[in-house]
C-alpha cells in the first residue's frame, strides 16, 4: 500500500525535523554556557522546569484529558530523559562541545542493538559494521596519547545509551497515548528529578547574570519545549528512516556552533574520528543494498523507456 503522506507534508515535516535537530545541536553549547555559573542538576531543574511550564500553558487543554497510562509512560520517559541529560551535562565539564555532540549521536546505533538484544535476535550486518566504524571514530576522537578516554567522553556515550532507551520507549508509548501530552509530562518529570538531586547534592540557585539566563531560557524554550513537541508533531508526518537520517546532523550542528561561538577546533585526528562516527551513524540508517537496488531498477526503467520497450 502506498504511503498516504503527501510530498508537501513530507517536506514540511522534514524541515521541522531539521529545525529541531539544529536546536538540539545548539543545546550542547547552551549547556556549557549555563554550567559557568550554576551546577549540573540545578541546570537540569531549570531547563526542564521552565520548559514544562511553557508547554503546559500552551497545551493545557490536552493535560486536562490525560489518563493513568499517559502519566506512567511520561514518568518513565522523563526519568530516562533525566538520566541521559545528566550524563551529558556532567560529561561536558571535562569534554568539548564537539565531542559531546558526536558521541551522543551514537544513540542512533544503540537503538537497533538494544532492539536486537531485547528481542533476542542477531543484529543486522550493517548495524555491526556501523558499530565497528563508529568505535574506530570514537578512538580517534577521544583517546589521548596515553590511550585513556576522558571521563566526560565516557559519560556522553552512557548518555547516548540512555537516550537510545528513551527512543525505544517513546516509539512504543506514542502508539498508545497522545504524543504531545506525554512529551509535556516527561519535561515535568525530568525537571522534578533535577530539582530533587539539586536539593540533595547541591545548593540550588538562580543564574546571577544575563549570559547563563540566556542559555537557560534558550535550553528551556527552544531546545526543550519547541524541540520535543516539534519532534512529536513532525514524526507523525514523516518516516522513521528519514527522521534518523536528519537526526544524524545533530553533531554537525553542535560542532558548527562550537566553532562559530567559542572557536572550538578539533585536532586533525579528531576530525577524522568525527567523520567516522558520523559515517557510522549514517550507515546504520541507510540500507545500501536496498538503495542500490532501487537505483538500478529506476535506471533500467529509464533505459527501457528510451529504447521504446
Amino acid at each position: 500500500m502506498d504511503n498516504p503522506i503527501s510530498r508537501g507534508t513530507l517536506v514540511k515535516a522534514d524541515l521541522m525535523m531539521v529545525m529541531v535537530t539544529m536546536l538540539w545541536g545548539a543545546s550542547y553549547l547552551f549547556m556549557k554556557m549555563g554550567l559557568h555559573s550554576i551546577q549540573e542538576y540545578n541546570l537540569i531543574a531549570l531547563r526542564f522546569g521552565i520548559a514544562f511550564l511553557v508547554a503546559a500553558l500552551v497545551f493545557y487543554r490536552r493535560l486536562l484529558k490525560i489518563d493513568g497510562k499517559t502519566i506512567t509512560y511520561g514518568f518513565l520517559l522523563g526519568s530516562l530523559l533525566f538520566l541521559c541529560t545528566s550524563a551529558v551535562v556532567i560529561g561536558l565539564k571535562t569534554t568539548s562541545v564537539s565531542n559531546a555532540g558526536f558521541l551522543f549521536s551514537l544513540a542512533v546505533i544503540f537503538v537497533p542493538l538494544l532492539v536486537a538484544l531485547f528481542s533476542r535476535r542477531k543484529p543486522k550486518k550493517r548495524v555491526m559494521i556501523s558499530l565497528c566504524i563508529s568505535i574506530t571514530g570514537i578512538g580517534l576522537l577521544t583517546l589521548n596519547q596515553t590511550f585513556h578516554i576522558h571521563a566526560g567522553d565516557s559519560l556522553c556515550i552512557l548518555g547516548a545509551l540512555f537516550y537510545a532507551l528513551h527512543i525505544i520507549v517513546t516509539g512504543k508509548a506514542t502508539k498508545n497515548v497522545d504524543a504531545i501530552s506525554i512529551g509535556i509530562i516527561q519535561l515535568g518529570v525530568a525537571g522534578a528529578w533535577g530539582l530533587l538531586f539539586s536539593l540533595l547534592f547541591e545548593k540550588p540557585q538562580l543564574p546571577s547574570n544575563i549570559e547563563p539566563w540566556s542559555a537557560i531560557l534558550a535550553l528551556s524554550i527552544l531546545c526543550s519545549a519547541v524541540g520535543f513537541i516539534g519532534q512529536a508533531v513532525a514524526q507523525k508526518h514523516t518516516t522513521p528512516t528519514r527522521t534518523g537520517l536528519i537526526f544524524s546532523l545533530e553533531p554537525v550542528f553542535a560542532a558548527f556552533f562550537a566553532f562559530i561561538f567559542v572557536g572550538e577546533i578539533l585536532t586533525n585526528k579528531g576530525y577524522v574520528g568525527a567523520v567516522l562516527v558520523l559515517f557510522g551513524v549514517l550507515a546504520a540508517e541507510i540500507n545500501l543494498k536496498k538503495l542500490l537496488g532501487r537505483r538500478n531498477f529506476l535506471y533500467t526503467m529509464s533505459r527501457s523507456r528510451e529504447s521504446g520497450l
